[in-house]
């Protein structure tokens, strides 16, 4: 029994001692994504910059249609603030952005003629 509690109390101490989750630290990680351009997203990709390869589609299975935004959540569960931004258009064309601080960024803008990061 005693062996029981002392295992307990350890996992509680290092469970205290654990860093805090990117929930924790009160730093807002979402962007709104807003495609002013005449044609589809198909594909919305955010990554930290210290990654080499893009995480998962942030859209999942969905699109944004021309005229339409998101609020994307950049949030991967850590507590960097620094990312690249991809933005892939039904016709292949790819927008980036890199080293996009999403702690501080509110509105990342696609056009037919360029991006812009508010």
């Amino acid at each position: 029994m005693h062996k029981i509690i002392a295992i307990a109390l350890a996992s509680a101490a290092l469970a205290a001692t654990a860093p805090a989750s990117a929930a924790d630290d009160g730093k807002n990680r979402k962007v709104t994504v807003e495609n002013l351009s005449s044609q589809t997203l198909r594909e919305l990709y955010a990554a930290p910059t210290s990654s080499k390869t893009w995480e998962e589609d942030l859209l999942g299975t969905k699109t944004l249609s021309a005229g339409q935004s998101i609020s994307a959540n950049i949030d991967n569960g850590t507590n960097e603030c620094m990312y690249d931004l991809k933005a892939v258009m039904t016709d292949g064309k790819a927008w980036e952005h890199r080293n996009v601080n999403v702690c501080a960024a509110s509105k990342w803008t696609i056009g037919d003629s360029g991006e812009s990061l508010n």
